[in-house]
């Protein structure tokens, strides 16, 4: 029974599985007669009252009494902890001390046989400390009780570590220590608070379905576990703080969330920690929470309005009850988590509020500071100092828009939503009314951020009916200058694009470059150059990019205002389409050229561009310069923090993702690739949600293998089906992802519909021509496994003009592997084995360890016929070796299947046939290619639930086949099978 009620405790604990199993053997001990004492230590928020509470629990349902006790935050007297634990009969007190032996007596009398749970220990006053440290050195003497003591090591006094330290070292203390939660625990932990919690959830004595948080958990701002366990440092309680308060990940750790109410009544334990603190304290508290970040106590001091000596006291006390904690150099501060902060902040009151913010952004004038110091005080004074405090905020955004957009997207909108101004400043308000939909659209808001755009257009664009003096749509009458004009078309077509309406994107950029003068003036503006980038950009995605060469190319011989990033800008979008058109001598030197542009731009300035380092990637993994490629693509997604541009974020993902695949890092692809598809889903872009899916899919079909391939090709075909045919560079990337998957998976004939469908065509005219190649040869092989050697030749031969034109070696060792399975269905080993070769170093050079693997398991059965079995068998090992340490489960299947061939009989391999003019000859070609592959491991000797097991088919599949070839062969019995199909084929 409780003689205390138990604090609430949230279910049984989520990662901590460990502790639980230590506590649990504990209770066994002490049914046995075993008294102990447990220790469970951990920082603030890190759950040590749900453990206890986990082990009242368990006491309880085993009929073990259990007493609490707490150390209260104020009070007086002596053995105050122990107080309520005592009862009312405990001893009394006279004038002086109380006697701590009785106090001992009786404490050990009440929990004996059962579990004294002593909470918050490091708030002891001295007298109930002396009764810890006594109950702790004699609760293992007869009359036996399990004393577990839950305290934070950092305010705990030195002689109770030092008992403690002692006792786990020499008396066999029980230490559980309550750490962070792994990432899989924050998932089950969030799952779990998603979930309607049953009655009894929260432990013994608990109000149970009254308690559970009335909250929602952030599932709609794309806030991952990943996320939050990162924002919660793996702490459960400032987990539940953040996700009762809305978390933002775009905001933290400016903010928490959007629901400071919500926060502050889960935050009761914290608001105690606080209230317990002096005056002084606590006004200190308040001001520290409204400069933020790190501090200096006199600046705290002076915001509070507390002298410098009594200031430096009252950081000195919020230091002692680890509130805050020394932070860096220069004896700055910090609360010791930023969510501490923020319920200080939210429980201010607003005339403080208000007073300290003016006071924090006059301090932070004097000195200087960046805007975006000051913006986070003029917020809060927007409304009161509304046009100095608006100014503020237009240049905060200005410098957080590149790595925090959804706070610079905050300021812009308070900033316009202050009084209007006239003249001169409603320019600088439409400003800022299109930095704040590009600060929408790098935070992922995008259609807000095209409605916004388009509401500009409407209202400040050209007008038919007042063309002006000069005769020209949008020189009279406008709300937007000529120069904003010109930025509000791309800000537009950019929303339009990203949405992948490339149709609708396309006409504005249009319409907007119809005010641009042609031929393009000799120096151009800063909003010129940004509405041809992005009119480029627009027709690179679509496939169009021929169309728009000229036009970039007269553009990057003009000077412009924009300064160097622009002019790198430019310069790798006309590499990417050089390169992306298969003009590789013009693209290649381009590339190293501009490289080297973007290499030289600090993080900040090639974050203005975002695109840049994507596109640049991806020209250099169109030359497979992939070390290059994984460079400039990490560099922009380690800009992209803070929640900022989650389009962009995307498509560095992708690109990654296939390096990552091509470089036998399958894991690692398989994660990005599912990071991409939800940031895709997050933002509203079906074409990269298509593109996501379709490489996670081929990820799968590498790593889990047949038995998983068609889960893997159905998951891919579904993305694909979603996508209108011949839309672009998004959609044909996904669809010869999906027939590469299809063909591995064994589908050959589908392989060559995908791709005839969605390539446009014999000699895929729709598919960049930088990849051309390697799909010809993928059509190639498909063609041949079909049974039709006449279509596989044909297309070889345009894979090999293709690949001669380009000249590139890993698209040329792909059509060298289809050349050479092409050669060995005509029987001509000593050739197609020479490919092989060729092909197989090419990947190997180049860094693919997986297509190096998958090329030396297909030249296997020409190294047999040529150099001999032994020599089959040593390709085999070294290619299922390479392809066991990339996790290429699908590679190591295939090594194993050929090794059966190979090892079970001398005779040809799968594919092949037997010597032309024989018996043996016909009866092998009337076998489909499965048919063939189970008659000759049947006629190898080995049995039906063999043969499904190294095929990875069912039992009864392996029957019908089998029957099959029975039937086809004219034979009953797996030795007539033998006798039939004849005798091996001499090298």
């Amino acid at each position: 029974m409780f003689v205390v009620q138990s604090p609430m405790a949230d279910g049984p604990p989520v990662g901590r599985e460990a502790q639980s199993a230590r506590l649990w053997q504990v209770l066994d001990g002490l049914e046995r007669g075993r008294g102990a004492v447990v220790e469970i230590a951990g920082e603030p928020g890190a759950g040590k009252t749900q453990l206890a509470c986990w082990l009242a629990e368990q006491a309880g349902r085993r009929g073990l009494p259990v007493i609490w006790a707490r150390a209260p935050r104020s009070g007086e007297g002596p053995f105050r902890v122990f107080r309520d634990a005592a009862g009312r009969t405990g001893p009394a007190e006279g004038p002086g001390p109380a006697d701590p032996a009785a106090w001992y007596e009786l404490i050990r009398q009440r929990a004996a046989g059962g579990v004294l749970l002593v909470d918050e220990l490091h708030r002891a006053d001295p007298s109930s400390l002396e009764l810890a440290l006594r109950l702790i050195r004699s609760v293992s003497s007869p009359s036996p009780f399990v004393l577990v003591l839950a305290h934070r090591p950092r305010q705990s006094p030195p002689a109770l570590l030092e008992a403690l330290d002692l006792g786990v070292r020499t008396a066999g203390i029980v230490r559980v220590e309550a750490g962070p939660l792994d990432v899989a625990a924050v998932a089950a932990l969030l799952d779990r608070w998603r979930r309607p919690l049953a009655v009894g959830a929260y432990g013994a004595g608990a109000p149970d379905a009254a308690m559970a948080p009335a909250y929602a958990l952030p599932g709609g701002t794309g806030a991952s576990a990943a996320v939050l366990h990162a924002a919660s440092k793996g702490l459960p309680g400032y987990l539940r703080l953040l996700v009762a308060a809305g978390f933002d990940a775009g905001l933290w750790p400016d903010r928490a969330g959007g629901d400071e109410d919500c926060l502050l009544r889960e935050a009761a334990p914290l608001l105690a920690e606080l209230g317990a603190l002096s005056g002084p304290a606590r006004a200190a508290a308040r001001a520290a929470a409204v400069l933020g970040g790190t501090f200096r106590p006199a600046d705290a001091a002076r915001i509070a309005g507390l002298g410098a000596r009594d200031g430096l006291a009252a950081c000195a006390e919020l230091v002692r009850a680890d509130l805050v904690r020394p932070a860096g150099h220069g004896q700055r501060l910090a609360f010791r988590h930023p969510v501490v902060g923020r319920v200080a902040h939210a429980d201010c009151e607003l005339p403080f509020l208000l007073d300290a913010h003016r006071r924090a952004l006059r301090m932070a004038a004097e000195r200087g500071a960046p805007a975006v110091e000051r913006a986070r005080h003029a917020e809060h004074l927007v409304h009161t100092d509304g046009a100095a405090a608006a100014r503020v905020l237009a240049e905060g955004a200005a410098e957080a828009v590149t790595r925090a957009p959804a706070i610079a997207a905050r300021w812009l909108r308070l900033a316009l939503d202050a009084p209007p101004a006239r003249g001169r400043e409603a320019e600088e308000r439409a400003a800022w009314e299109l930095a704040h939909c590009r600060a929408l659209i790098a935070s992922g808001h995008i259609r807000e951020a095209r409605a916004l755009a388009h509401d500009l257009l409407a209202e400040g664009g050209p007008r038919p009916a007042d063309p002006g003096p000069a005769g020209r749509p949008g020189d009279g009458g406008a709300r937007l200058t000529p120069r904003l004009l010109l930025r509000a078309y791309a800000v537009c077509a950019d929303a339009e694009r990203l949405l992948c309406r490339y149709e609708e994107a396309e006409a504005i950029a249009r319409a907007g470059m119809a005010l641009l003068p042609r031929p393009l003036p000799a120096v151009l503006s800063p909003e010129a150059t940004e509405l041809i980038y992005e009119y480029g950009l627009v027709h690179v995605l679509r496939g169009t990019h021929d169309r728009i060469r000229p036009l970039l190319w007269e553009a990057a011989r003009a000077r412009t205002e924009a300064g160097p990033s622009a002019s790198a800008a430019l310069g790798v979008l006309i590499a990417f389409c050089d390169v992306f058109s298969g003009d590789i001598a013009r693209g290649a030197p381009e590339v190293t050229r501009c490289a080297a542009l973007v290499d030289a731009l600090p993080d900040g300035v090639a974050g203005h561009t975002p695109d840049v380092l994507a596109l640049l990637g991806c020209a250099e993994l169109y030359l497979e310069r992939f070390p290059d490629a994984r460079r400039h693509l990490q560099r922009g997604l380690d800009a992209a923090t803070g929640g900022a541009q989650k389009h962009i974020r995307a498509h560095q993902l992708l690109g990654l993702t296939m390096i990552d695949q091509w470089a036998g890092r399958l894991d690692g692809a398989e994660r990005r690739a599912a990071e991409a598809e939800e940031l895709a889903r997050a933002v509203g872009a079906p074409d990269v949600v298509t593109l996501a899916t379709a490489m996670r899919a081929m990820t799968l079909v590498w790593s889990r293998g047949r038995r998983y391939a068609g889960e893997a090709v159905a998951l891919a075909a579904r993305a694909v089906d979603v996508v209108a045919l011949g839309r672009g560079w998004w959609a044909t990337s996904a669809i010869s992802l999906l027939a590469h998957a299809q063909l591995l998976g064994g589908d050959a004939t589908g392989c060559l519909r995908t791709l005839r469908d969605g390539g446009g065509g014999d000699g895929l005219p729709q598919v960049q021509p930088a990849f051309r190649p390697s799909l010809l040869a993928l059509m190639a092989t498909a063609a041949l496994a079909g049974g039709d050697p006449g279509d596989a030749e044909r297309l070889l031969a345009d894979a090999e003009a293709d690949a001669g034109r380009l000249g590139l070696p890993l698209q040329w060792a792909c059509v060298h592997r289809a050349g050479a399975q092409l050669r060995s269905a005509r029987g001509e080993h000593a050739g197609a084995l020479e490919l092989f070769e060729r092909a197989a170093e090419a990947f190997r050079g180049g860094g693919l360890p997986v297509q190096h693997a998958w090329t030396l398991i297909a030249a296997a059965p020409a190294t047999a016929l040529v150099r001999g079995p032994g020599a089959a068998l040593d390709v085999l090992a070294r290619a299922e070796s390479m392809a066991r340490s990339c996790g290429a489960a699908l590679a190591v299947e295939e090594a194993e299947r050929v090794r059966a061939l190979l090892s079970a009989d001398t005779r040809p391999a799968l594919g092949t046939r037997p010597s032309t003019g024989s018996r043996a000859a016909d009866l092998w070609s009337a076998l489909s290619e499965r048919e063939r592959e189970v008659a000759d491991l049947a006629a190898a000797g080995l049995r039906s639930r063999q043969i499904a097991e190294r095929l990875f088919l069912s039992h009864r599949t392996v029957d019908s086949h089998l029957g099959n070839a029975y039937r086809k062969l004219g034979v009953s019995s797996r030795t007539a099978l033998a006798r039939a199909l004849g005798p091996a084929v001499p090298g």
